[in-house]
């Protein structure tokens, strides 16, 4: 996978809490046992009328919001513990989710498909919704490497930026996230380690 160091992006947002794994990506969606494709059902129920038409007042129908960061309410990726929804959520091509809460399952599903959540305070969120609202043009900085979050002010598209929050992150998930490494890539980067220990044990 691409490693995920420091993107910055437009958002798209979706102030709603309790945002469950059913409403990210229906069941009935869920027989495929391939990653591609479900990005298309993202949202399906509230993205699409009965008749498959887009719901014009949707915002992943609304060509004014769009970027790799998805912005959701308290309590987001509740409910079941499918992993596709975070499948759903990174075909769709969005790298970071924020909010102020995760829940554990959907956080884990998350971390380990490459999709970085990053947990703001509930003080910072409700800034991020009220900039994005004033100007939907409003980006956030991303720093994986330093945990940090920010929130670019009326300046941004001269490069400042405004208020900003440090975010954790386990350490083994953070240097797998940098690196591009699953389990496996990451065991191979410190096998010289590994065989050393084992040669200790002789």
């Amino acid at each position: 996978m691409a490693p995920i160091r420091t993107p910055s992006s437009r958002t798209v947002v979706l102030p709603q809490d309790n945002i469950d794994t059913d409403q990210i990506i229906p069941a009935r969606f869920l027989k495929a046992t391939s990653r591609e494709g479900f990005g298309d059902n993202l949202f399906r129920d509230w993205r699409y009328n009965s008749d498959n038409t887009p719901k014009k007042d949707f915002v992943l129908n609304d060509p004014t919001y769009h970027g790799k960061i998805l912005v959701g309410g308290a309590n987001f990726g509740c409910g079941s513990s499918r992993e596709h929804a975070a499948w759903a959520i990174k075909d769709a091509g969005f790298d970071v989710v924020v909010s102020s809460f995760f829940a554990d399952i959907f956080k884990n599903n998350a971390l380990n498909n490459f999709l970085l959540p990053v947990t703001v305070s509930e003080d910072f969120l409700q800034k991020i919704f009220a900039a994005i609202r004033k100007d939907p043009a409003t980006a956030i900085d991303v720093n994986l490497e330093t945990q940090t979050v920010s929130l670019h002010n009326d300046g941004a598209m001269s490069g400042e930026t405004g208020e900003s929050e440090t975010f954790e992150i386990n350490n083994y998930k953070k240097t797998c996230l940098l690196n591009g490494y699953d389990d496996i890539d990451y065991l191979l980067s410190i096998r010289g380690e590994i065989e050393k220990f084992e040669h200790s044990l002789i």
